[in-house]
């Protein structure tokens, strides 16, 4: 197994074959272009080379860029792990890659766009591979539900029968019944209660695909009951597409969790077979992305008296209105408006660096968004990382000569994102992931509401 941190270490990889790994990330590469779930930020079509893992071949070794997720490749698993969780010369354990994964999986249920449930989420007995935490929360997840409810939705049905039902399909009759003599065959198309529908189709074809590639006995023997309760289900090629036009009534709402779960792993794992054997697989998400739709999602579900809305986008830079202006987040309180973006960079601690580790392009985007917003008032989020945690890295103020002098403040914020105590404790596989990050959510709940209230 081969541990990668974004762009930190590498790893001497010889009895990999870098060319062929190489290519098969391409491919990865171009079918994530069309139909990844997460979209990048400013990412760009004509871009055909992989960026999510460096191939070294002069020295034979691998390095991640800013993907985190896992890559089955000819028998080798190759972990793809956040730069926040990095020490330098450090060898880890089994339990710490396991923490670093549940930190993952909490982030994720914070997303807009996954939600995952909240229970039993670790796997003490199974490789360090966030692969498998995921296919074991969807199979464990989707087993308990079927075992005491299978979905069943209203479809439209044809078929031959002794009396109208719904619809006389008159063209088919007289061509296939009429004109052979079968006239009392009627030809009829109505809606039906079935088992055999399309979510259920979808759920199967994922419960198979995850079942070629888990090597965890729980999990395989999880996904074979899934594939038990659905036996009478037709087998049919499913898409992350087709999830999303599947919606549900309350009946049935808890399968809603379900068909994410399927739409994540369908936009996100990238397979490859070979006479009907699954040889190669990826399962790979932007971090980038990830830290801006948690902090998103969190401020949006923990703080009350905060309204937030992501990604704002019409307001230009340019009188044209050419050059988009879209802030990751932004907030009202019941006192102001604040523009805040996510940054998914290490701030490191150098009393000598008067600029505190902040970009001046981010400070240049921060000031545009303040004067075409009409706000005063930016915060930079940045994360914290396993080895540095500062209460503030910087608070700037920046006066409008063109505005009568109106002062603009800015804050760059490290968030608690990872909680050091979590890897002091051993991994249970019985502990829910909200109990787990109690500490670190009433952490970040406090450090977001004491910034929000007090931000001049």
């Amino acid at each position: 197994m081969i541990n990668l941190f974004e762009y930190q270490n590498k790893v001497v990889a010889d009895d990999v074959d870098l060319e062929s790994l190489d290519l098969f990330l391409d491919e990865i590469w171009v079918n994530r272009e069309v139909n990844s779930f997460y979209e990048e930020k400013g990412g760009s079509k004509v871009i055909e080379t992989q960026r999510f893992i460096q191939t070294l071949n002069k020295t034979n070794e691998l390095k991640s860029n800013k993907y985190v997720g896992v890559v089955q490749f000819e028998g080798h698993i190759i972990n793809l792990l956040p730069k926040v969780f990095y020490q330098e010369g450090k060898k880890y354990s089994k339990s710490e890659i396991g923490q670093m994964q549940n930190h993952i999986l909490w982030w994720l249920s914070y997303c807009r766009k996954i939600k995952f449930p909240s229970y039993q989420t670790t796997l003490g007995d199974v490789k360090s591979d966030f692969f498998e935490v995921l296919i074991y929360l969807f199979s464990k997840y989707t087993r308990k539900l079927l075992a005491t409810s299978i979905y069943q939705n209203y479809e439209e049905q044809s078929s031959e029968l002794n009396h109208i039902k719904g619809r006389l399909n008159t063209n088919e009759y007289i061509r296939q019944n009429l004109s052979k003599g079968n006239w009392h065959k009627l030809n009829c198309s109505y809606d039906a209660f079935v088992m055999d529908n399309k979510f259920n189709r979808i759920i199967k074809y994922v419960a198979n695909l995850l079942f070629t590639v888990t090597q965890n006995s729980d999990n395989k023997k999880y996904l074979r009951e899934i594939l038990f309760f659905l036996d009478d289900v037709s087998d049919e090629q499913a898409t992350a597409s087709q999830c999303e036009t599947i919606s549900f009534n309350p009946v049935f709402e808890e399968f809603t969790t379900v068909r994410d779960y399927c739409q994540l792993f369908l936009s996100n794992a990238i397979s490859f077979s070979y006479k009907n054997e699954l040889k190669l697989f990826a399962f790979l998400l932007p971090m980038e992305y990830v830290f801006e739709d948690f902090i998103f999602g969190f401020i949006e579900r923990e703080l009350e008296d905060v309204t937030a809305k992501a990604q704002v986008s019409s307001t230009y830079l340019d009188t044209k209105n050419i050059f988009n202006l879209k802030p990751d987040l932004y907030l009202k309180t019941t006192s102001k408006s604040i523009i805040a973006d996510t940054k998914y960079k290490i701030i490191y601690s150098d009393e000598s660096d008067p600029k505190k580790g902040i970009s001046q392009n981010d400070l240049y985007q921060m000031l545009a968004y303040a004067v075409r917003f009409k706000i005063d008032e930016i915060i930079l989020f940045y994360p914290n990382t396993i080895n540095n945690y500062q209460e503030e890295i910087a608070h700037l103020t920046i006066k409008d000569e063109w505005g009568n002098g109106k002062e603009i403040n800015i804050k760059a914020i490290q968030v608690p994102f990872l909680s050091n105590d979590i890897f002091d404790k051993t991994l249970n596989k019985k502990e829910e992931l909200k109990h787990l990050f109690l500490p670190l959510e009433t952490s970040l709940k406090d450090k977001l509401n004491y910034i929000l209230g007090n931000m001049v």
